[in-house]
């Protein structure tokens, strides 16, 4: 067995202007020395020349000079600097919490914005201008980025030399100021300075051009701010040079963008439930994760189900479908028509698209719906659906007229159902339903075999503790189900991350859950949920195989074995969980 690398220890020094070695800064004035130095670069390696200065917008004026502030050793070769870099460029969410994403405005290698400083000895390979996307924009505003790299100029028989230098630039309007979440700084560079010729290992450096009266020193928030982003640096370039694959892959089944803007209107429609809650739990992490799911799942049935006139809708508001209808048709044409209406008739269709999104043909069941909180979201949004539970919690009669009345207490017993009308004994299991399993425990495995036996048209199913049919899941002692992979390519197939064995009892249990998925007749596909709880990873149905009927009959054999076993007992409502 290979022995695998760890990563050097990040070992940050402050930039020190007396130590001799340290690479000195060099200020320019004029665009006349800019070219004097150029010519300059073409003798002498980087090095040794060592200072960023800014473009002089003025002929003989000082420009405002670069100020190191700190530096470590790069354990990586120059040529991955800009595969670490890349990192940064497009995922500044990762260094701060207040960041939600970075938007791509526009990428050019030839178009250089005057804003763009011109470094000495170095020329522009290219920008990149980005869009950084606040997580609370009601608090904090977004601003836009030049992204500049820079590499050596090209030396007469050598080969093209690769970037060394990222520059980030802020855009700001004149009398604007920062967000909080952006350093106070004009300028911020990020270099790569060669120790040997090969240039296969070398110092990692920031520089910045500080606001005025912005402290640099090493207790200021400029440093922190720095220090985190240089050590980020060093991990992307070691996990560059070490091939390094993230485990962990979000936004496999809905794109991050749509979900995340979403998200954050679902947050601002719905957190007031913090300030109400009512079960004994954290409303914090209850709350934003069934806000999560929610915004999960209406962008997943949008994509899912083929738009559909609900005949219902109309009966009920024609004038409303109406609207709907010229407006999807003729869009922008019907601005004038709009409005000759009152507001309030038009506001929630301009406002609330998700309203003509499709959605399952016969609604949602929430299985082990608990607090209701996950069903009360949806049906606020216009989704219709039930949830079924054991027992009504306190939160049940808090929630409005109309989520109350999709809240039943019910045990759910699926050794009962029959194949030929799963309805009969189960009311909610109606063709063509989504069937929910938000950390249902006991009913998790049975998700995928109600699904196929009810003709469901897909369901999410979010395992927590492990179980069986009828018992707590033994990895010892409960196989996997056959499948047309071998298991180490199955189990590759759910993105289980971790550290990559699945040797761990809950990452076998999901392939265990896999497994039967496949064998209950349906396309196996998983998400990893962006929602703040360590059970965040889901399979998701979406698709049957193409043979139903072995599918069918794999599921009856499932419930003959459960009955013949006789250890499933269904717990009575209102009881306690020991009854199971």
């Amino acid at each position: 067995m290979s022995k695998q690398l760890l990563r050097p220890r990040f070992t940050p020094e402050p930039w020190n202007g007396d130590d001799q070695s340290s690479p000195r800064p060099l200020v320019s004035s004029t665009d006349d020395e800019v070219s004097a130095w150029a010519r300059l670069w073409s003798v002498y390696p980087l090095c040794y020349v060592s200072s960023l200065s800014p473009r002089s917008i003025e002929k003989n004026k000082e420009p405002t000079p670069w100020i190191p502030l700190i530096r470590c050793s790069a354990d990586f070769p120059m040529e991955l600097f800009e595969i670490a870099i890349s990192q940064l460029i497009h995922h500044p969410e990762y260094n701060s919490t207040l960041i939600l994403r970075s938007e791509v405005v526009s990428d050019s290698e030839s178009k250089y914005p005057p804003s763009v400083p011109r470094l000495h000895g170095l020329r522009s390979t290219r920008t990149i201008h980005r869009k950084l996307l606040p997580r609370r924009p009601g608090r904090d505003s977004g601003l836009e980025q030049h992204c500049t790299l820079y590499a050596a100029l090209k030396r007469r028989g050598k080969p093209e030399p690769v970037p060394s230098v990222l520059v980030l630039t802020p855009i700001v309007e004149t009398g604007s100021e920062l967000p909080y979440y952006h350093p106070k700084v004009s300028h911020l560079a990020f270099r790569y300075i060669p120790t040997d010729v090969e240039a296969s290992n070398g110092i990692l450096q920031v520089e910045v051009v500080p606001l005025t009266d912005t402290p640099t020193d090493v207790n200021s928030r400029l440093y922190r701010t720095c220090l985190a982003l240089l050590e980020t640096l060093h991990r992307y370039g070691w996990g560059a040079m070490t091939n390094y694959k993230k485990r962990v892959i979000h936004d496999c089944i809905v794109p991050r963008e749509p979900y995340q803007d979403l998200y954050l209107v679902m947050r601002e429609r719905h957190k007031h439930l913090v300030d109400t809650w009512q079960e004994s739990t954290d409303p914090l992490k209850h709350v934003f994760e069934d806000i999560g799911i929610a915004t999960y799942l209406m962008l997943l049935w949008k994509d899912m189900y083929a738009p559909q006139t609900s005949w219902r809708r109309i009966w009920t508001n024609p004038l409303e479908t109406a609207i709907w209808f010229l407006r999807d048709l003729w869009g922008p044409w019907t601005s004038v028509i709009f409005r000759r209406f009152p507001s309030h008739m038009t506001e929630g269709l301009q406002n609330e698209p998700w309203k003509r999104w499709p959605r399952p043909p016969t609604g949602f069941l929430d299985l082990g719906c608990g607090n209701g909180l996950l069903t009360h979201i949806l049906t606020a949004e216009g989704y219709d659906g039930h949830g079924i539970d054991l027992r009504a919690r306190m939160s049940w009669s808090h929630y409005p007229e109309s989520t109350q009345a999709k809240l039943h207490v019910e045990a759910l017993d699926p050794t009962t159902l029959s194949s030929n009308d799963p309805s009969s004994n189960g009311s909610y299991l109606k063709p063509g339903v989504f069937i929910i399993g938000n950390h249902a425990d006991e009913l998790t495995p049975w998700v995928p075999v109600l699904s196929t036996l009810c003709n469901a048209s897909g369901f999410l199913n979010i395992p927590c503790c492990p179980w069986t049919f009828d018992a707590k899941y033994e990895r010892s002692s409960t196989p996997n189900f056959s499948t047309d992979l071998s298991p180490t390519e199955f189990a590759g197939l759910l993105k289980l991350g971790g550290d990559g064995s699945n040797s761990s009892a809950y990452s076998m249990y999901r392939i265990w859950l896999g497994t039967l998925t496949y064998h209950c007749g349906w396309k196996v596909e998983s998400e990893t949920l962006r929602i703040p709880s360590t059970r965040n990873w889901a399979l998701v149905g979406r698709e049957r195989g193409k043979d139903t009927a072995a599918a069918r009959t794999h599921v009856e054999e499932i419930i003959e074995g459960v009955q013949e076993r006789g250890i499933f007992k269904t717990r009575r409502p209102e009881g306690k969980a020991g009854d199971h």
